[in-house]
């Protein structure tokens, strides 16, 4: 761990030391953003300029160079974006390939979505692809309900919050329970069983807004939950389009081990079984 803070500290300090050799040319992007994303477009130029997107760490410099942060605020959001990424999603995964290796008939339309998409893009995985892979993106929003890697947040009431039989002071220390909401029937029909089409625009619709809470919710949301998701679709695709899932271990029969991040208290097993790819004739 303590390496780990280094090499990413000594990244940050990498960075910097580019764009001041640079000066800062790469950083002046910054400079025309604004607050009004749709203010007055009278010409092409602002508009492209207004477009182009800095990388995470490239955004922090600038912002610090503007005075808007120390070299400190740096280091903890990238230490937080790092630290609290890595192992959330990487549960995630597991989780979704143990759902997908236990439900046969989801992973093939999983899989038939993946080649369908893939033929369209000359066999080809881009940004553009991941993003339109809908059945996908539910199977892993499904998953995350009933396996969220956060599985409770903790609040500090900030005023006095009247709720309906009681009133929680102000000062109150609130411990959330994601999981329980996650599986309450009062907002999920069948809570146990694993359905993507209750991702649905039309399921979400009338859905409560706070009844899903995978990524938490309000300012204090996780910055990175775009990301978590993009990841999670980038290893499931090319993961079924090559290999039939099979479980060795089913989650109803492992306990579950309440860390900071939700695992299971045993080994998590599948089986990948690679797909015979028929070449076409010449």
């Amino acid at each position: 761990m303590h390496f780990n803070i280094f090499l990413l500290h000594e990244i940050i300090a990498e960075r910097k030391v580019y764009h001041d050799r640079t000066n800062g040319q790469y950083l002046k992007i910054f400079k025309n953003f604004d607050n009004d994303t749709s203010a007055k477009r009278d010409d092409a130029e602002p508009v492209r300029i207004r477009r182009k997107r800095l990388a995470m760490l490239d955004l922090l410099i600038a912002a610090s160079r503007d005075g808007l942060m120390t070299d400190s605020d740096i280091r903890e959001e990238v230490d937080t974006f790092m630290f609290e990424g890595h192992d959330t999603t990487a549960m995630g995964l597991c989780f979704i390939s143990a759902l997908l290796a236990e439900h046969k008939n989801i992973q093939d339309r999983v899989r038939n979505e993946v080649n369908t998409a893939l033929q369209k893009n000359e066999q080809k995985f881009t940004m553009k692809l991941l993003q339109d892979l809908p059945y996908l993106d539910r199977c892993i929003k499904e998953a995350l309900r009933l396996y969220p890697s956060v599985f409770a947040i903790s609040r500090i009431a900030g005023e006095d919050v009247k709720l309906q039989s009681y009133l929680v002071p102000a000062g109150t220390f609130l411990l959330l329970n994601i999981y329980g909401v996650h599986r309450d029937p009062n907002f999920w029909s069948n809570p146990e069983e694993f359905d993507p089409d209750r991702f649905l625009p039309e399921k979400i619709r009338h859905r409560h807004p706070y009844s899903y809470l995978p990524f938490s919710a309000g300012p204090r949301n996780c910055i990175g939950q775009r990301f978590a998701m993009l990841e999670m679709k980038a290893m499931i695709a090319p993961l079924v389009h090559n290999f039939y899932l099979e479980p060795i271990d089913y989650l109803k029969n492992l306990r579950m081990q309440l860390d900071l991040v939700l695992r299971p208290a045993q080994p998590l097993r599948v089986k990948f079984i690679p797909v015979c790819k028929t070449k076409a004739s010449p």
